[in-house]
């Protein structure tokens, strides 16, 4: 439980931190766990008993807010199922300075907790209007043609922005400029794509680069050399999904495809501190011990490697 107090801490700390006088672009952590969240659906194991019993332990679904005080506008990065929550998270955490729609949402990929939150813009949540939509051609195409996510669409609830892979030049005529200080590339990487494609994004500020990548199948399925990426940036968010091969007894992992964290640790083993500590593990399954166990988390640690907090601002 110590790893909790220290957490509510981190929050408490991130709290106070956002909305003060810096004009530097931000991103928040809105959410750390896997599609299913934390505690997990039908799920009676000691890991989420834990959380059921107690409330200061749940987890939304993996989300961020990139988030620029100079121009009062704020991004979404995945569309969850927490969504209705994260809103008002961030509305909390920045003490209601922004608006509480935001500029833009960002999609990585259509599986159930990256975008199946767009449903409460609809009309029989939100009823918004036009909210700008970033994705992929291939989600473009299932958004536009399958309902009810097509429903959006005709009734301008959202308005689709078909993003194109691998931007790499910052300023550069193919550059998704949001603001004076922030520009946004795509990443194609490779994942489970039965409906979509999978993109990670890249994200330039004025001060800082930062890369999330919250699924990916095996860094060595990728085209891109991930410890050049890790170098490039200042903080990657990177698919920690499973701590190991003992995360889900009885299923074979090669289903569900994700590096384990300890994979990921031993591919930079021999990487500076420097490099090591721009890693920020996230996306944690219900059955990753990364979610209650001190010790595991220690390890890592102690490792030079960092964990993704929610709340906290980087």
């Amino acid at each position: 439980m110590k790893y909790f107090l220290l957490a509510m801490i981190c929050w408490v700390m991130a709290f106070h931190a956002v909305g003060q006088n810096s004009q530097e672009p931000y991103i928040l952590v809105l959410g750390v766990a896997q599609d299913g969240g934390y505690p997990h659906l039908g799920c009676t194991r000691a890991c989420c008993t834990m959380a059921w019993k107690d409330e200061t332990m749940r987890r939304y679904v993996v989300s961020l807010a990139l988030v620029d005080p100079a121009s009062k506008k704020w991004w979404l990065f995945e569309a969850t199922p927490d969504i209705k929550y994260q809103l008002h998270y961030f509305q909390t955490l920045t003490k209601g300075q922004y608006n509480f729609l935001p500029d833009g949402i960002f999609i990585t990929h259509a599986h159930i907790g990256h975008y199946t939150g767009l449903m409460d813009l609809g009309k029989e949540v939100m009823s918004t209007h036009d909210v700008p939509v970033y994705v992929l051609p291939k989600l473009k195409q299932y958004l536009e043609t399958n309902g009810p996510w097509s429903q959006l669409v005709s009734l301008h609830n959202i308005k689709l922005t078909e993003l194109k892979e691998d931007q790499h030049q910052r300023g550069g005529d193919e550059a998704l400029y949001l603001s004076d200080n922030i520009n946004v590339f795509t990443l194609r990487v490779p994942h489970r794509d039965e409906y979509s494609e999978t993109a990670g994004f890249e994200i330039i500020t004025s001060k800082k680069k930062y890369v999330f990548i919250p699924d990916i199948n095996k860094w060595d399925k990728w085209e891109k050399n991930t410890v050049d990426v890790v170098k490039s940036v200042d903080i990657a968010l990177l698919d920690a999904t499973f701590f190991d091969s003992t995360d889900l007894p009885g299923r074979n992992l090669a289903s569900v495809p994700h590096p384990l964290v300890k994979e990921t640790m031993e591919l930079f083993k021999n990487e500076s501190n420097e490099t090591k500590s721009k890693i920020h593990f996230i996306h944690f399954n219900h059955t990753n011990p990364i979610l209650w166990d001190d010790k595991k988390r220690k390890l890592i640690e102690k490792a030079g490697f960092n964990i993704a907090k929610q709340g906290e601002q980087l």
